[in-house]
């Protein structure tokens, strides 16, 4: 039997199984044997093709050429688009004897993923605290300067200089406890938490609150609520953060109404399910931006969330507790509508 062909009948045994694209590429680029996840990527016709034709992108062209020149190891990045998503792949090519090479396809879209994530997050951190830096460094620079025999004036200044040291307190604040909550998030709680003292904590945190807006706030609790597996100081941060968007952001209804339920049945839960609606009766929100107000930073109304001392990050904090607990949240909202925050939390 040819050696060439033995090798090649050995390397479709190994690689059959592999769930990642693999293929055995000869010297002058024709393809000699490639797995069935390389054939759902490249189709059928890949075997006994030239793999120049198949994988075109410059960068993949210009590291083909290479490693069919004789270089060790070569690398580059191909881009797979589908009409859902656009793929990743880490093409690695490593040469397997004189004249044969092993090209390997590894699904990289995650890390490509939380690159980007990643650069955003340090964009949007920095265009959030950049805004206030620059209103206490002109403020600063004015007291010093004009202003500075002007009491008035000066009063003035600081109370906003206050204000704006206020907000960046406050997203540091959120910023740790974001961190604090996604490096907990894989270790579920269990310790048994009664949500109705949840509940009643967040309300006595936020009366002074409630009391300056004027909003009537009623609290519904049937007597068989249940407990459930929980961090009690996650939990109140879940609830203190959408009361207070509820505060903020549908103050004009008037009130806010808190009612909790148990749910025989929920898809995606195993047993009954505690569910808590938070419901404002103010302006609503479009549905179009319901998808992505978990978002760190994603803001409806950018400009009046900051008048509001907003961080952007509350929702995002809510989503990761939650998932923590193996809970979800719903929202239900329309213009004119007002908004009804749900979460829904395993009693076991």
């Amino acid at each position: 039997m040819d050696s060439h062909l033995h090798d090649t009948l050995n390397f479709d045994a190994l690689i059959t199984a592999l769930p990642e694209p693999v293929l055995l590429v000869a010297r002058d680029g024709r393809v000699w044997s490639a797995n069935q996840a390389a054939v759902e990527l490249l189709g059928a016709q890949i075997r006994g093709a030239q793999i120049r034709a198949h994988l075109r992108q410059p960068e993949v062209a210009a590291m083909l050429d290479r490693a069919l020149a004789g270089s060790e190891n070569a690398t580059a990045s191909f881009v797979t688009s589908s009409a859902s998503a656009e793929t990743v792949w880490q093409v690695t090519a490593r040469p397997m004897g004189a004249d044969t090479l092993v090209l390997s396809l590894h699904d990289i879209s995650h890390r490509e993923a939380a690159e980007a994530q990643r650069r955003e997050f340090v964009a949007n951190v920095s265009h959030e605290l950049r805004s206030p830096l620059t209103v206490l460094a002109g403020f600063i620079e004015t007291l010093q300067g004009s202003a500075a025999q002007d009491p008035a004036a000066r009063q003035e200044f600081l109370s906003i200089m206050a204000r704006e040291a206020e907000r960046m307190t406050g997203l540091v604040s959120d910023l740790l406890s974001l961190s604090r909550v996604e490096g907990a998030e894989k270790i579920r709680p269990r310790t048994p938490v009664a949500i109705d003292m949840v509940l009643r904590a967040t309300l006595a945190a936020l009366r002074p609150q409630i009391e300056s807006a004027g909003i009537e706030v009623t609290l519904t609790l049937p007597e068989d609520l249940p407990e459930v597996p929980g961090d009690y100081d996650q939990l109140v941060q879940v609830y203190h953060n959408l009361l207070e968007n509820a505060l903020k952001y549908g103050a004009n209804g008037g009130r806010i109404k808190i009612a909790a339920s148990t749910v025989p049945a929920v898809p995606g839960f195993e047993g009954p399910v505690l569910r808590i609606d938070v419901t404002d009766y103010g302006e609503g929100i479009d549905p179009i931006h319901i998808p992505r107000l978990t978002e760190r930073f994603y803001r409806v109304d950018r400009a009046r969330s900051r008048d509001q001392g907003g961080t952007g990050l509350g929702l995002a904090i809510v989503k990761h507790i939650l998932n923590r607990h193996r809970g979800r949240l719903c929202i239900r909202s329309a213009p004119g509508e007002g908004a009804t925050f749900s979460t829904l939390l395993p009693t076991g």
